[in-house]
């Protein structure tokens, strides 16, 4: 069976918003390594509105730096799903669905293949509280946002969800990357 893994980036006090996020190549190259074992990745309308057409524009122009280079090349290449209520379906790119996500991720699961990632908190929160994330990658960055949307601030659980820490990273920038795998409910 496949796994579903969702990768992170949030401050001190849990707030995801990029634009307060530091950044650098080695937080490039640990998600560049993530998605290697990655052939599927479903994320929300504006998860991939922010993305598009930075990424693939990247791939082609290799203009950035080495690691936002690879990344690019990388993350260009895996086939997506949007999901999005209000997007009109793009020529030549991904697919898109309006709803039944849970049950698409069920089906996508049995599938063969690598791992599947999932992007946007509205899709992380959802599959988290369905219980259908099976690795979580939490990278905090060395900064207290002090405003903004907090880490599943937008979750409710019918039981708790119990992770199992499998692994921990401190990188060079100050970074510390969790690595969560799911135990169930508790």
């Amino acid at each position: 069976m496949r796994k579903v893994i969702c990768g992170l980036n949030i401050t001190i006090d849990g707030c995801y918003d990029h634009t307060k996020l530091t950044g650098s190549e080695e937080i490039l190259e640990f998600f560049n390594g993530l998605m290697q074992d990655v052939d599927q990745t479903i994320t929300g309308r504006k998860m991939y509105e922010l993305m598009l057409p930075y990424w693939p524009e990247l791939a082609k122009t290799q203009s950035g730096t080495p690691a936002a280079n690879a990344y690019a090349k990388t993350v260009s290449v895996i086939d997506t799903i949007v999901i999005s209520r209000t997007m009109e379906q793009v020529e030549g790119g991904p697919r898109i669905i309006c709803g039944g996500l849970e049950d698409e991720v069920r089906k996508l699961k049995q599938l063969p293949g690598k791992k599947i990632s999932i992007g946007g908190m509205t899709v992380r929160s959802q599959l988290m509280a369905a219980g259908l994330i099976d690795e979580l990658y939490v990278v905090i960055h060395p900064v207290i946002a002090g405003t903004g949307p907090q880490l599943f601030n937008d979750i409710s659980l019918d039981e708790t969800i119990k992770m199992e820490l499998v692994d921990t990273k401190v990188m060079q920038n100050g970074c510390v990357v969790l690595h969560y795998t799911s135990r169930g409910s508790v």
